[in-house]
């Protein structure tokens, strides 16, 4: 371990894997830390488990009874262990995103089978609908009346005849000065409307993008709707098949083509700093590999990173598809805040044994939530009580942390915390600003988005 490294990356969560990937592709030399046997995971103690991946680890049932149940084992009935990949953090890629980008980009996905994801619904007034994403849908959306339809078919239009760098689209208006609020009132469209396109169609996680520039909230909308157009499926999303465990092995692979060196079973990293104050090196086992940056998640330098939030989970395996979901074996459901009485929204994701996840005729289902209470199985009912019956329930909650540090005095790279969306938007945002401040440059997206094919069925 004398060798000196460029970047020294500790941890396999997912941000930490990508980030390992775009700088190999880069040229920089790159030492990966994977942990198998001792990864420090905020509260967890996963030096315990026998798997990798971090927080956003995929779990066979063995592994999930271990976590989430001690000593016990997970019934017969529910099938076979190894049948069932449970992302620990799981979440849905936007077709059109940036993630898919940056996964073509790297070529990471020739090791990779992705699916459609078969609906996209929304939580409103106390019922599941189809997310209408153009003007044809929202002329036949039963979350609006008629009149309301007409003025949400002419924004959806705006929204996709909408570009940048033709004045003649904008319709006089500024977005990068007009905010959000400013522009729904020029349509006409009530609250209950800007309710599901802001949260299910835009994503916005709360409502503060009311009130700042409408720029964001257009060209998310238009994300998803070149997403949802992609596929010619029922959502804009897609997912691996085998789930989201398959990408920090797919970036190892990657890693080792470009010459990366992946150090398994390592424990106790603790990351040197000279006297400036600047990284030196990481130690292991007495051991100590120099190197100019370190990249790791909020667990590996405690001592730079604040409590921000937490996020209360739970996991359910089912025997049947979501009700009103349209028999989707793959959904996202969003729970706009508003519908709550709560400060954010709720997220319901379930994936199923179309996507390789879990036995024939089984269905995994997560309900995620910012926490505001200290009672997860309380604070999530809204969510649980739109998964039917359930075979098994686990309810678990996580802190969320940020880095504090300046990482041009310290040259640490510390990634959020995963937050409780049901998909990649925050997440891959996170890996981008990152990727810029180690690099120094704003990384190029423009790839054939083709090279990420959706499976046949």
């Amino acid at each position: 371990m004398d060798e000196e490294y460029d970047v020294i990356v500790l941890g396999t969560g997912l941000k930490e894997c990508i980030l390992s990937g775009l700088l190999s592709v880069d040229g920089l030399k790159v030492g990966s830390l994977l942990l198998l046997s001792h990864i420090p995971n905020m509260v967890l103690h996963m030096d315990r488990n026998d798997y990798y991946g971090g927080e956003s680890a995929s779990l066979n049932l063995i592994q999930l009874w271990k976590r989430f149940r001690g000593n016990d084992k997970p019934p017969a009935h529910l099938g076979s262990s190894r049948d069932y990949n449970v992302d620990m953090i799981p979440k849905f890629m936007m077709a059109n995103g940036n993630l898919v980008r940056v996964l073509i980009h790297t070529d990471v996905t020739k090791y990779l089978y992705f699916k459609a994801v078969d609906g996209s619904y929304v939580f409103n007034k106390g019922k599941v609908h189809k997310v209408p994403a153009t003007d044809m849908e929202a002329l036949k959306s039963p979350l609006m009346g008629i009149f309301e339809k007409r003025r949400a078919r002419k924004f959806f239009i705006y929204v996709q005849n909408y570009e940048d760098n033709d004045p003649k689209t904008h319709e006089g208006m500024d977005l990068t000065r007009v905010t959000t609020r400013e522009l729904i009132a020029k349509y006409g469209l009530d609250d209950n409307t800007m309710d599901f396109i802001g949260h299910a169609l835009a994503l916005h996680r709360d409502d503060r993008y009311l009130n700042e520039p409408a720029l964001d909230t257009v060209k998310r909308m238009k994300l998803y709707a070149e997403s949802l157009a992609r596929f010619q499926g029922g959502s804009p999303y897609i997912y691996p098949l085998y789930g989201l465990g398959e990408l920090p092995q797919a970036f190892a692979r990657l890693s080792a083509v470009y010459g990366g060196t992946y150090m398994l079973n390592k424990p106790e990293c603790k990351v040197e700093f000279d006297e400036e104050g600047k990284v030196a090196g990481v130690t292991s086992e007495g051991e100590t590999a120099k190197c100019k940056k370190v990249v790791c998640d909020p667990s590996y330098l405690t001592n730079k990173v604040r409590k921000v939030g937490r996020v209360a989970r739970a996991i359910a395996i089912m025997s049947h598809p979501i009700p009103s979901t349209n028999e989707s074996h793959s959904v996202q459901v969003v729970l706009p805040q508003k519908q709550l009485g709560r400060r954010s929204d709720m997220y319901l994701f379930c994936c199923s044994y179309t996507h390789n996840v879990a036995p024939k005729g089984k269905f995994i289902a997560f309900v995620s939530t910012e926490a505001e209470t200290d009672h997860p199985a309380v604070e999530l009912k809204p969510g649980i009580d739109l998964l039917g019956p359930v075979d098994e329930i686990f309810f678990d909650m996580y802190d969320r942390y940020e880095p504090v540090n300046e990482p041009s005095l310290d040259n640490c790279f510390i990634s959020t915390s995963y937050d409780a969306t049901t998909h990649f938007e925050s997440t891959v945002t996170d890996v981008l600003n990152m990727y810029t401040m180690i690099t120094g440059k704003v990384l190029d997206l423009s790839v054939d988005l083709s090279a990420a094919s959706a499976a046949e069925e």
